[in-house]
């Protein structure tokens, strides 16, 4: 067993004194602090073409990777096992006046010691188990266990059977910028030193799925996320004759009814439910005020997925914005009816149809009505857009397609469904190939070897719960299911792209060892040391080992449970 608590806490402290907020500059700051501290280690010292930090590709911030390997000496072999983890954080507004003491844990216990916090959150704060501040768990904690395996083989690589790599990203926060652009040189490793990548352990945190519960976390796989996003066109009308037009904030809002906590839009897979959608933004289009009702709004959720793919997602959808869109005409109708029996004045049905569209539709439609005029005249306007810095994805795409309706012949009231920002592919991990099968028996053996040491209970799940970089590495949906996401999104090729085939081509099985730990993006975000500092980084090295030494044997051999 690794004796590593103490190197590992006192690591996770230096790294979390580094304030590397999202899209700020203190991200390549902590990386190029972090690629120093790499150097400094006599084995990249004795090969520093085995470490470097490279620039992301395509962003509009500057900021930096950290990769680095170690080839192993124990045997001659190829198979390489990828250690993953991102050196960003979430903003500190939750902090207050103390943001600043929210990077020097021991100086945020002290200020936490004398403010209103649970019973529960006290009894941990005066254990001494546990440490507090932004980053503590999600994740400087799992990316300091990270390194501190990757610089025990560099000091030992007579122990490795193959070959460790290191990717310490950015930008997981926000728009995965980090891991998209590591995955190219993954690749050229691959190539260049003919890496078999077998497996991939990311260290995201984990927590308690319900009160009380006992359990630590291991995950085989990971959710999906999609943002379906909606834009609403309504009949505009002035507000003394409301009833003469069709608000589109009233459609949002019955959409939103439809979609909001649907227990029917999760997605079961392996025993395990995804959360149901939650709306994200919910507006109107108006810039400015006015008596007139709205022309358009906009709404969009958060969507997990396990098995269902972003084209099974579109068509799901298109049918809850039908019901939806029923309803609120429906309900309009009753409304005006019962103004009219109020006031006397001559009631008339309320005329209006149930229209939706998703955006791949709408563009087979006017490219097939318009041509190379609209094609262009979208080129030309996509190309202004981009010059607007204040626009993120979401509401790029959002302005496409506010251009693109001003070319519909009909301006009849409808729904257009798109996504508007990045989709993070669904992994799942059921031991289809030999590497898989390898990897969850390697996993099986590391935990009942680090069990009977540990007292709470080690729980293996098949799906990270949460938005994660392991979507980045590994992808289970087919060329249909990603098809769907390119011909869906307003601002693919322009303002966001992915390279999916490049994922396809790693396509490395994943798991997440992470620390333990509570509220991850709260002021009260905190980690478990024991957990966190002792048992992950040796459950972690079981797994290395197991996988680049013993287990390929014994699933050959047709050990029970691989």
């Amino acid at each position: 067993m690794l004796n590593c608590k103490e190197e590992i806490l006192d690591l996770t402290k230096h790294l979390v004194s580094m304030n590397s907020i999202v899209n700020t500059h203190g991200e390549p700051v902590i990386a190029h602090a972090l690629y120093s501290l790499l150097s400094s280690h006599p084995y990249f010292s004795d090969n520093p073409d085995r470490l470097t930090i490279e620039q992301t590709l395509n962003d509009f911030r500057e900021r930096y990777n950290v990769l680095a390997f170690v080839k192993g000496t124990k045997k001659p072999s190829n198979r390489t096992v990828v250690l993953m983890g991102h050196m960003d954080t979430v903003g500190v507004d939750d902090f207050n006046k103390f943001h600043d003491k929210a990077f020097q844990p021991d100086e945020w216990m002290e200020v936490l010691e004398n403010e209103f916090i649970p019973d529960s959150v006290r009894e941990q704060l005066n254990s001494g188990d546990w440490l507090f501040g932004r980053g503590v768990l999600d994740m400087k904690s799992g990316l300091s266990s990270n390194m501190y395996l990757l610089q025990h083989y560099a000091t030992h690589p007579d122990e490795l059977e193959g070959n460790i790599v290191f990717v310490a990203e950015c930008d997981e926060e926000d728009g995965s910028h980090g891991i998209l652009s590591a995955i190219k040189t993954l690749k050229e490793w691959k190539k260049a030193h003919a890496f078999e990548y077998v497996a991939a352990i990311n260290a995201d945190f984990v927590a308690p799925r319900y009160e009380g519960d006992p359990n630590r976390y291991i995950y085989k796989g990971a959710a999906g996320k999609l943002l379906p996003t909606f834009y609403i066109t309504g009949t505009e009308t002035h507000v003394g004759s409301c009833f003469e037009g069709l608000d589109p904030n009233y459609i949002a809002a019955e959409l939103t009814r439809q979609i909001n906590y649907n227990p029917d839009l999760c997605n079961e897979s392996q025993g395990e439910v995804t959360t149901p959608p939650i709306s994200l933004k919910q507006t109107d289009l108006k810039p400015s005020y006015s008596v007139q009702t709205a022309l358009a709004a906009l709404t969009y959720y958060n969507f997990f997925i396990h098995s269902w793919s972003p084209r099974e997602v579109l068509d799901k959808l298109k049918s809850e914005a039908e019901v939806a869109f029923k309803r609120a005409i429906e309900s309009c109708d009753e409304h005006y009816k019962q103004f009219c029996d109020k006031t006397g004045a001559t009631y008339e049905p309320v005329q209006y149809r149930v229209r939706v569209l998703d955006y791949e539709e709408m563009e087979k439609y006017l490219m097939d009505e318009y041509g190379v005029e609209y094609t262009l005249h979208m080129e030309n306007v996509k190309q202004d857009l981009l010059t607007d810095s204040t626009l993120d994805t979401r509401m790029f795409s959002a302005k496409v397609v506010e251009e693109a309706w001003k070319w519909m012949p009909t301006k009849e009231p409808t729904i257009i469904l798109f996504y508007s920002s990045l989709y993070s592919p669904r992994v799942e991990l059921d031991g289809k190939t030999e590497d898989e099968r390898i990897l969850l028996h390697a996993l099986e053996k590391a935990v009942d070897t680090i069990q009977p040491s540990y007292a709470h209970p080690i729980v293996t799940k098949p799906f990270f719960p949460y938005i994660s970089d392991m979507s980045f590495v590994a992808i289970s949906d087919d060329e249909e299911g990603i098809q769907a996401v390119k011909d869906n999104n307003p601002s693919w090729g322009t303002k966001h792209y992915v390279a999916y085939e490049d994922v396809c081509d790693l396509n490395i099985p994943v798991i997440n060892i992470g620390p333990y730990g509570m509220d991850a993006h709260s002021k009260l975000e905190r980690m478990e040391v024991t957990y966190s500092m002792e048992v992950l980084p040796n459950l972690t090295k079981e797994v290395i080992d197991n996988v680049l030494n013993n287990c390929k044997q014994d699933v050959s051999n047709g050990v029970p449970g691989s």
